[in-house]
């Protein structure tokens, strides 16, 4: 395929999908919506918000139509839409489902054990709820996120299944998934800048949350893109995705929410990067093995 023509349909997915989910946006932020959870205005029109995830998967089907690309479901342009477990797939939408409560709980237990007075195993019995229970939250985590995946869809969709191939063509795979992860990163910047992910009380706001954000996406997009390479199917990206965002580590359950709120972002955001950065290198280096 010539790089033009897909450097071409790459810049359009990418105006359709930073100009919807912007504009979108921008209706509620010019009318004073902060990103608060505690706020129960903020609260009410969240999931509203939310609704701009779907832009790029609705930017990935404009840009095939607008430049008269392949609508096939599968082929050589293949839009990633089928559910394949044939020959162990089947494991790779598993791994896509659980690995998010391992480097959840992993980044958590990292803070836990470098933060005095963090984990408090009383935090439960004090609200009512028996420390057995706790166990729900994972299981909680993950049937919400995979019910969910509709709405993480909306992205993998589109990044997974159609701007990362086209960068993988242009640039190779490893600048793909930089390029790729910063441009995911930046698409986040406007909810960022209203209190997303971080909150707003960090120093260097807002830079610093889109800085963050960036290496999230990189990190995180590298794990999306291998399910996603594995597969043939956005599907194990969505339910990844989906889980991810439910927070599914047990261990935030037992956190005491003062102690956390003293620790600093850079901390937080060091014992996050350490399980991605390791997961990552493992799937890397397994490279096109099967994944179990």
């Amino acid at each position: 395929m010539d790089k033009k023509v897909q450097l071409k349909r790459l810049i359009i997915f990418l105006v359709l999908a930073f100009g919807l989910a912007w504009g979108y946006e921008f209706i509620f932020i010019g009318n004073g919506f902060v990103w608060d959870v505690k706020d129960p205005d903020s609260v009410r029109l969240i999931s509203l918000v939310s609704l701009g995830m779907l832009a790029p998967a609705i930017a990935h089907v404009l840009t095939r139509v607008f430049t008269k690309e392949s609508l096939k479901p599968a082929g050589k342009d293949s839009m990633m839409l089928g559910i394949n477990i044939d020959n162990g797939k089947w494991k790779v939408f598993l791994f896509a489902i659980l690995i998010p409560l391992a480097y959840s709980a992993s980044a958590d237990l990292l803070l836990c054990l470098t933060t005095r007075g963090l984990f408090d195993t009383s935090i439960l019995p004090d609200s009512g709820m028996p420390n057995s229970m706790a166990i729900l939250i994972p299981v909680s985590a993950v049937s919400n996120g995979v019910i969910i995946s509709f709405a993480a869809f909306g992205e993998e969709f589109g990044w997974r299944a159609y701007m990362m191939p086209k960068l993988k063509e242009l640039m190779g795979r490893y600048p793909a998934l930089i390029v790729g992860g910063v441009i995911w990163g930046l698409w986040h910047a406007p909810l960022t800048c209203i209190g997303h992910n971080f909150g707003t009380d960090y120093p260097g706001f807002p830079y610093v949350g889109i800085i963050i954000m960036c290496l999230y996406c990189i990190l995180l997009g590298g794990i999306l893109t291998y399910v996603t390479e594995k597969t043939g199917s956005v599907w194990p990206a969505a339910f990844l995705h989906g889980v991810n965002n439910a927070s599914p580590s047990i261990l935030a359950a037992f956190m005491n929410a003062e102690k956390l709120s003293q620790v600093s972002l850079f901390k937080q955001i060091v014992c996050m990067v350490i399980p991605f950065v390791l997961i990552c290198l493992i799937l890397e280096l397994r490279g096109r093995k099967k994944l179990m």
